[in-house]
C-alpha cells in the first residue's frame, strides 16, 4: 500500500553506504601508511594544478571567473531539485478517506467515510486484549481503492494464527456493516516491548 520506493531508496542507502565505506578506508590509510599517505599527496596536487588550469582555460572573455561554475550551479540546483522529490514521496499513498460514493436517487449527493471510521473500529475491537501490547491502523490508497494496514504487536507467548484469525472476523464483519470491503495488510510485529511486556495479572 505504502507507494515509498523502496528501489530508490535501497539504491540511494548503497551508494551511501560504500561512499562513507570508501572514505573511512582511505582515511584508515592515511593515518597508518605513510607511502600511501605520500602518493596521495602527490596525486592531490596534480589534480588541483590541473583544475586551476582547466579553470584558466575556461574563464570568459572579460570575465574574472569559469563558465564551468554556471554548469556547478545548475547541477546543484537539479540536486536541491531532486532531493526536494525523493523527500516528498517518501510514505506517500495514505488518505484521509475510506469510502466516497455518489448517489443519485432522489436526493443527489456524495457519501463519504472518514479513515477514523475503520481504524478506531478495529483498535476498539482489539482494544483490552491481555495477549496483545498495541495495535495500530491506517488507510492507504491501493489500486484507486482505500485498504487498511493494521499493524498488531502480539504479547510473548501469544498465537500468532489465532490474532490474525480474530482480526480476520473483525474485517469481514467491519466489512458487513460498512457495505464495502478493501484490500488489508495486517502486520504481527515483534520487539523489545514484545519481549520485556507481561500479561496483566488479576489481584
Amino acid at each position: 500500500m505504502n507507494q515509498t520506493p523502496r528501489t530508490v531508496n535501497r539504491t540511494v542507502l548503497t551508494l551511501l553506504g560504500l561512499l562513507l565505506t570508501a572514505a573511512g578506508l582511505h582515511g584508515l590509510l592515511l593515518s597508518s601508511f605513510p607511502g600511501y599517505a605520500a602518493g596521495w599527496q602527490g596525486l592531490a596536487a596534480r589534480v588541483g594544478e590541473a583544475g586551476a588550469r582547466l579553470l584558466q582555460d575556461t574563464t570568459l572573455p572579460g570575465q574574472r571567473d569559469s563558465w564551468l561554475w554556471i554548469l556547478v550551479t545548475v547541477a546543484l540546483i537539479g540536486l536541491v531539485l531532486l532531493m526536494l522529490w525523493w523527500a516528498a514521496v517518501q510514505g506517500k499513498g495514505r488518505t484521509g478517506i475510506f469510502a466516497r460514493e455518489y448517489h443519485d436517487n432522489g436526493a443527489r449527493g456524495v457519501v463519504e467515510i472518514a479513515a477514523g471510521v475503520p481504524e478506531q473500529a478495529v483498535k476498539a475491537a482489539l482494544a483490552g486484549r491481555p495477549d496483545i501490547v498495541s495495535v495500530s491502523a491506517s488507510t492507504w490508497e491501493a489500486d484507486h481503492d482505500a485498504g487498511l494496514r493494521i499493524k498488531v504487536q502480539p504479547r510473548q507467548g501469544a498465537a500468532p494464527a489465532r490474532i490474525a484469525e480474530d482480526v480476520s472476523g473483525i474485517i469481514s464483519a467491519l466489512d458487513r456493516e460498512l457495505g464495502r470491503g478493501g484490500p488489508v495488510v495486517l502486520h504481527l510485529a515483534a520487539g523489545a516491548r514484545t519481549r520485556m511486556s507481561r500479561a496483566e495479572r488479576v489481584r
